[in-house]
């Protein structure tokens, strides 16, 4: 709500003044005498007296709304038209036991979920998916613009859903074969893992994966998350499905990634931190920008008829209170 001439508000402080002098007036009025009623003669305020005193109140009340009316109130909005030459981005995560390796607080996975959640988060004119793999690959939400509903599909990515291991190529083609029908004119996967390609025998190699990204102009950008040394990590799962934990040294083929990046013209980056995948998120997020066209309409309402309505409603009550209802042999 804004107020296209605001002095008139200035008027507002005559309402004081007017109220001390009506005060003054009615003190130095000649003693006028009232015939009692059975009601008051028994005690007690009645509903009479107290509308009584409510009369005055009516009054300024509706003068007040005049004055705002006469302020002329207006209803400010705008109506936003948005043309997105949006971006198609499937993210590809590595859900193998070895995620749950505790280099990273409290393991690799909750943090990649973490990020994964912030970057969604700040392309609301995308398109996103979610793979997740090890052994094998599944989608978890194709292509949506339903932010939510995906990042509540990311907050439920765990391990042990699938064969132990590490397919890379079945997660870059499964992401893939999401984006081959897409008409966006730029295709992405963020395809993060943390170790080789332990899956030799898969039905589609790593690098049969990148070519086919290559050849449906889908670009790669592949993450390695994990640091080096000795790390707690996953060694055995026991019969309930948990697993059990020992110092372990993990090995990391960073060549791989980076071949699969160089033959999509993607990038190859390497997280050895919580803050390394925070600030890989945000370059990507800014060599993929989104090009938006926003043409906004702003349109104004006069509200002063409500305020107007209102005072009249409130005179016309005071008026019937005052020589209807409460009428007197006196004057008020």
């Amino acid at each position: 709500m804004i107020f296209a001439q605001p002095l008139w508000f200035l008027l507002l402080l005559l309402l004081p003044l007017i109220s001390w002098l009506r005060k003054k007036r009615r003190h130095n009025q000649a003693i006028s005498i009232r015939l009692p009623r059975a009601a008051l003669m028994r005690g007690g305020n009645t509903w009479r007296s107290a509308t009584q005193r409510l009369l005055p109140f009516l009054r300024f009340l509706a003068v007040g709304l005049l004055i705002v009316a006469m302020a002329r109130p207006q209803k400010k909005w705008q109506e936003q038209k948005i043309k997105a030459d949006a971006v198609d981005i499937m993210l590809a995560m590595d859900i193998s036991p070895s995620m749950l390796s505790r280099d990273f607080y409290p393991d690799r996975l909750t943090v990649a979920k973490q990020v994964a959640t912030d970057f969604i988060s700040k392309r609301p004119y995308d398109r996103l998916g979610l793979v997740g793999f090890s052994a094998e690959a599944f989608t978890q939400c194709p292509l949506t613009t339903d932010h939510p509903v995906l990042q509540e599909f990311v907050d439920n990515l765990q391990t042990g859903r699938l064969e132990d291991g590490t397919s890379i190529g079945m997660g870059l083609a499964t992401a893939v074969n999401r984006l081959k029908d897409s008409p966006a004119r730029s295709k992405v996967v963020i395809l993060l893992t943390d170790g080789e390609n332990t899956v030799k025998d898969s039905y589609i190699a790593p690098m049969q994966a990148a070519e086919i990204a290559n050849t449906l102009n889908v670009r790669v950008y592949t993450v390695g998350i994990g640091s080096d040394g000795v790390v707690m990590s996953p060694w055995r799962r026991k019969s309930d499905g948990s697993y059990e934990f020992s110092p372990r040294r993990l090995t990391f083929n960073t060549d791989l990634l980076e071949h699969i990046a160089r033959l999509t013209n993607g990038k190859f980056y390497r997280a050895q931190s919580a803050e390394d995948l925070v600030s890989i998120y945000t370059e990507i997020d800014k060599l993929e920008k989104t090009n938006i066209t926003i043409t906004t309409k702003r349109h104004l309402t006069e509200m002063a008829y409500v305020f107007i309505s209102a005072a009249m409603v409130l005179l016309v009550l005071e008026i019937l209170l005052r020589w209807l209802m409460l009428r007197t042999l006196t004057p008020n």
